[in-house]
């Protein structure tokens, strides 16, 4: 079995209480996260859903910083049709210097066309790809040089001064989620580290697409990842461990239906129902992209995806939905006590 490190995948959505308070049971949840070596945390950006009570993923990062001391963060993903590319510059210029050199970037386009048009953006694909594109070339150059000066379609810049830089040159890592082969291979061509969401049969054919092109482009010159040796491959589960199956399916299935009703929420506010089957519970159970049961169930899922597909990096969502803090909190223990260890042997 590869060499196995572990992450944390959130949404920070809607749950019961204040928002307050969720913010303060999700930090507490790193930082215990934090002290148990996971390597890194990563945070979706999500806008006019009650999938996303964190829309400004640089905000709570800000805080997260300072709560923590070696764990990694970052975006999974900043959408970047939605950011002027040099605020972004010098926001994520800011994390790495509150962090000591700890965040990694998520870079997408976005999936929702809905939480797009709430941006004013015409959410037209062809239209997205090309601000994601330029945005992104701008982050780099303004990354990268002391002026910028960058000519495009969407965005014009002449002598602006560059004075922030990041702690990690010449930028901090990047990262791209996609579950489709288009996805994949753009991730691969550019070295980013990868993370996806499927079946183990899906995973396991990204990461081989993956690891082909990769190997086929190493020496290009716009690589826009390439100051990353060794890019991470992640697959991300949700997941609730419990001390018994009985125990485990008790709590998690009222919780998933929670989430549920947020995810699909501003899709169905517009009459689309393309998400529905995807996010069902019993396919997903089946299809094993929701972990829920004991210990030795659950490590025998992952270890089942590891070896399947060759990741290196498993990422797990812990709190969702409805699920008091308390029990996500006991699940992640779980995991951190009697699956990691095992895995990472």
């Amino acid at each position: 079995m590869a060499t196995i490190e572990f992450g944390l995948f959130d949404w920070i959505d809607l749950a019961r209480g204040s928002v307050g308070d969720l913010y303060e049971s999700r930090l507490q949840l790193i930082e215990f996260a934090d002290r148990a070596g996971f390597y890194g945390y990563h945070l979706a950006e999500h806008h006019g859903t009650p999938l996303g009570m964190a829309p400004s993923p640089s905000l709570f990062f800000a805080a997260l910083a300072q709560r923590t001391r070696r764990i990694r963060f970052g975006p999974m993903a900043f959408l970047l049709p939605m950011y002027h590319p040099v605020r972004l510059i010098e926001e994520v210029c800011m994390l790495d210097h509150l962090s000591g050199g700890r965040v990694e970037i998520g870079v997408s386009r976005g999936v929702s066309p809905y939480e797009i048009a709430c941006f004013g953006v015409d959410p037209n694909v062809d239209v997205t790809r090309e601000i994601f594109s330029e945005t992104l070339d701008v982050f780099r150059a303004g990354m990268s040089n002391e002026v910028l000066d960058y000519s495009g379609k969407y965005f014009e810049f002449r002598d602006v001064p560059m004075e922030m830089k990041p702690v990690q040159r010449p930028y901090p890592p990047l990262w791209y989620p996609s579950f489709s082969e288009s996805g994949v291979t753009y991730a691969a061509e550019h070295g980013f580290n990868f993370m996806s969401l499927g079946p183990p049969a899906l995973i396991a054919h990204l990461m081989d697409i993956y690891r082909k092109v990769s190997e086929a482009s190493t020496r290009r010159a716009d690589r826009i990842n390439g100051h990353v040796a060794t890019p991470k491959l992640g697959a991300m589960r949700q997941i609730f461990v419990a001390e018994t199956e009985e125990k485990a399916f008790e709590i998690a299935r009222p919780a998933y239906e929670d989430w549920y009703k947020s995810i699909t929420k501003l899709w169905h506010r517009n009459s689309d129902a393309s998400y529905d089957d995807f996010f069902r519970w019993d396919p997903c159970l089946a299809a094993e992209t929701i972990l829920v049961g004991s210990v030795d169930k659950v490590r025998e899922q992952i270890q089942r995806v590891v070896s399947e597909s060759g990741i290196n990096y498993f990422v797990g969502s812990f709190a969702w939905g409805s699920l008091p803090p308390e029990e996500s909190r006991r699940s992640l223990e779980l995991f951190a006590s009697e699956i990691m260890p095992e895995m990472s042997r």
